[in-house]
């Protein structure tokens, strides 16, 4: 699998982060059209509460009535924890994330995953975005009664 060379590396890693950076951007003016935009025509989007949504269109149209319902005056807090790229044109990105109203969130409670494609046109897009709630209280008992469950990082 051909990766991006040390130069190139560094600059479709910007390139990467700037679309998220974007995504983050457009939610704070709750710019459903945009935030859409950042994503393939044909992307998946699967939510916290497992919904799935399949295509540009249709996940601006789920963002448009969350930004007028329940996520309205909401921002978004994203922290990227590592970008990877599996050939010159496909980047998985992990990270976390939260939305919130006032202060930004000491703990960040979501793990998601983007997985990002350069087109044609050297745009990178979202191909496909999985949020995953986390849960702390089960992920501590399940490490207490089985430390082999502790990930590398938090050892």
């Amino acid at each position: 699998m051909q990766q991006p060379t040390s130069e190139s590396h560094a600059a479709a890693t910007a390139s990467v982060r700037a679309v998220l950076d974007r995504l983050v951007e457009a939610w704070e003016r709750h710019d459903a059209e945009a935030y859409g935009e950042l994503f393939t025509e044909d992307a998946t989007y699967i939510t916290y509460v497992g919904t799935f949504y399949r295509g540009r269109r249709d996940i601006a149209d789920s963002h448009r009535t969350l930004f007028a319902g329940f996520l309205k005056g909401t921002r978004l807090a994203d922290e990227i924890l590592d970008v990877r790229f599996y050939g010159p044109d496909v980047a998985v990105v992990n990270g976390r994330g939260d939305t919130y109203k006032g202060k930004h969130p000491a703990k960040l409670t979501k793990i998601q995953t983007y997985t990002l494609v350069r087109g044609q046109d050297g745009s990178w897009r979202i191909a496909a975005f999985q949020n995953t709630k986390r849960k702390p209280l089960m992920e501590a008992v399940s490490y207490r009664f089985a430390p082999g469950l502790v990930p590398a990082a938090e050892r």
